[in-house]
């Protein structure tokens, strides 16, 4: 299993997506409790565009037990893939787990910032964004204006007289 495993992974990078698909739909059907087999499965058909079929492997593969890096890569890739499906709530439900396991990763605010979007929490979305910008960026312009990016950040629809 193994090999096939990291044949199909090795596919997948090189391009072969429906090739790497393929191997990983029949290790999904033959290793159905494996959580990392599902996680990969999930992932080959994000790839492939195919987000409906991805999500029951997500799912699975977290309720099985994954952890670490690839639980990590699982919550971006369910959260993202139910935001592409209009599914904001279990978008947002699915950032809102990954951010809080994983709070370092600054990819969850950006994801969960297009889905706050998606739910018409403008201001939520751009205070995310601007916070995840002054946070993350090393662009010497933005820097020096930081204080006033982060203090605006949950003002955009203030005015000043």
């Amino acid at each position: 299993m193994i090999e096939q495993l990291n044949q199909a992974i090795v596919l997948r990078k090189e391009g072969l997506l429906k090739e790497s698909n393929s191997i990983m739909l029949q290790l999904a059907n033959a290793y159905p409790n494996d959580a990392k087999v599902q996680y990969q499965c999930a992932w080959s058909f994000d790839v492939l565009g195919e987000e409906s079929k991805a999500v029951p492997h997500y799912e699975k593969a977290i309720k099985l037990g994954l952890a670490g890096e690839d639980l990590e890569g699982a919550l971006l890739g369910l959260g993202s893939t139910y935001r592409t499906l209009g599914e904001y709530e279990n978008s947002k439900r699915i950032f809102e787990k990954g951010k809080n396991l994983f709070p370092n990763n600054r990819a969850f605010d950006v994801f969960f910032a297009m889905t706050l979007y998606n739910l018409n929490q403008h201001d939520q979305a751009m205070e995310k964004l601007l916070t995840c910008l002054v946070d993350t960026t090393e662009n010497k312009d933005i820097k020096a204006y930081e204080k006033a990016i982060r203090f605006y950040s949950d003002k955009l629809d203030q005015v000043w007289e």
